[in-house]
């Protein structure tokens, strides 16, 4: 019960965290970011429902190719006229080779049509997962200019200084939210390598997951500078 993970009940985590966002920090950015990472979890729940499901129309396809192949060989036997004799060394060599190359070729081209429904479905992920690594990264760029030693003090703006409105408290709400989305994107990047094991799917999976642990610990780095026993932590 316990050794999946299981996306709906990420799509619950995500949405209760926009509520939250929207409660604490109403019309933020953030928000939106978060709305686009459900969607992203719901794109994944529909990628993972096709993976599970076989795509009918392309084995159909792939078996009529094979089929046809097939009857090709085996008409082109039919017709051949045969003509025995006792071969030399040197032709004996000549079709062996001419028929290893045949049977690898053959080999590979069935190979390829058989494998096409899994690389069509590996391309859609590695595209899914793409998605995920730019969320991640946008996420970052919203906690950019959270810079927790400028809360409450008073330095000198310029003109193009960024806007810091935020108090201590709803600094560090901001950035424990950003924290759950790194860690959000991590699990849905998860799903796909579990669903599908392949080295491809596995490695761009635990990519992202050290990505996201990596933006993740300079957003804990700026709530331990932020964080103090003054500071009520209320969830």
């Amino acid at each position: 019960m316990y050794k999946k993970l299981k996306i709906d009940k990420i799509l619950s985590t995500i949405s209760r965290l926009r509520k939250r966002i929207d409660e604490r920090i109403p019309e933020s950015s953030i928000s939106r970011v978060c709305v686009e990472l459900h969607n992203s979890a719901c794109g994944a729940q529909q990628r993972i429902n096709d993976l599970l499901m076989p795509n009918k129309w392309i084995r159909f396809s792939v078996f009529v190719v094979i089929a046809l192949f097939f009857s090709m060989l085996i008409y082109t036997i039919s017709i051949v006229q045969w003509q025995y004799s006792t071969p030399n060394l040197t032709e004996i060599i000549q079709i062996t080779e001419a028929l290893i190359n045949d049977v690898l070729l053959v080999g590979a081209a069935l190979f390829f049509l058989i494998t096409i429904e899994q690389r069509i479905k590996r391309r859609d992920i590695l595209k899914e997962l793409h998605l995920l690594r730019s969320i991640a990264h946008v996420i970052d760029m919203h906690q950019l200019t959270k810079d927790p030693s400028m809360v409450n003090s008073n330095h000198n703006r310029t003109e193009s200084s960024p806007k810091r409105s935020m108090t201590a408290f709803e600094l560090l709400r901001y950035l424990e939210y950003c924290s759950e989305m790194f860690s959000i994107i991590g699990k849905i990047a998860a799903l796909f390598s579990e669903r599908l094991p392949e080295s491809s799917i596995v490695s761009a999976s635990n990519d992202i997951e050290n990505l996201c642990t990596g933006l993740s610990t300079k957003v804990w780095q700026k709530m331990v500078f932020l964080g103090n026993d003054k500071i009520l932590i209320d969830k």
